[in-house]
């Protein structure tokens, strides 16, 4: 990635940092810009000094980078610009969009898959190593998906306990009282019954 392939995408024509004027930026409206170096010498793979984001370019412009207010990284590229000389070897491109900062954090990790780090102005050494870490965390596929869902039935299938079965009482099985044996009086009385009824009929 360079100023080159940034134009192509279509950033604007640099210009020189030491002549810009009022005019010649977006006064208000978010937009994601690019410092880069336009000496002949010095430069490695790139040109792109830094890459950054703002819904203000000229307050950040005139009243961060060339007057050096601001936070840390504002002040370190003003002191860039002004104490370094870069002012006389450095131009800013932009482009607007209406998220910058999701094009911003974009730019930056497809510049650190191309170039192995961040723009030279751009960040912290920790804001660095975050943006590495992002570029270089592979996108899941198909086969990784299942491969994360298999441990995770494994750990379900782990926390669910199989409930014992309650054990089952016997039925208690109810034998009918038995028949008490007719006595000896009993049976003759039933036996003597009959022949009495029949006397009777007869006579």
């Amino acid at each position: 990635m360079n100023s080159s392939s940034l134009k192509q995408s279509g950033f604007s024509q640099p210009l020189a940092l030491k002549s810009i004027t009022f005019s010649s930026l977006p006064f208000n409206g978010g937009c994601v810009f690019a410092i880069v170096d336009t000496s002949p010498t010095g430069k490695e793979s790139t040109d792109i000094l830094y890459i950054g984001r703002s819904k203000k370019p000229t307050r950040r412009i005139f009243g961060g980078y060339l007057s050096g207010y601001g936070g840390k990284n504002t002040k370190r590229i003003s002191s860039n610009l002004l104490n370094e000389g870069y002012i006389e070897k450095t131009a800013i491109s932009w482009m607007s969009s209406d998220k910058p900062k999701a094009m911003q954090s974009e730019l930056l990790e497809k510049f650190v898959q191309e170039h192995g780090q961040v723009p030279l102005w751009n960040a912290s050494k920790k804001k660095q190593a975050k943006i590495k870490k992002a570029a270089k965390k592979p996108k899941p596929t198909a086969q990784t998906a299942k491969k994360a869902e298999k441990p995770a039935a494994a750990k379900i299938a782990t926390r669910v306990k199989p409930t014992p079965a309650k054990p089952t009482t016997p039925t208690k099985v109810t034998t009918p009282p038995k028949q008490s044996e007719p006595t000896a009086q009993q049976s003759a009385a039933s036996s003597a019954h009959p022949s009495s009824e029949l006397n009777h009929k007869t006579a």
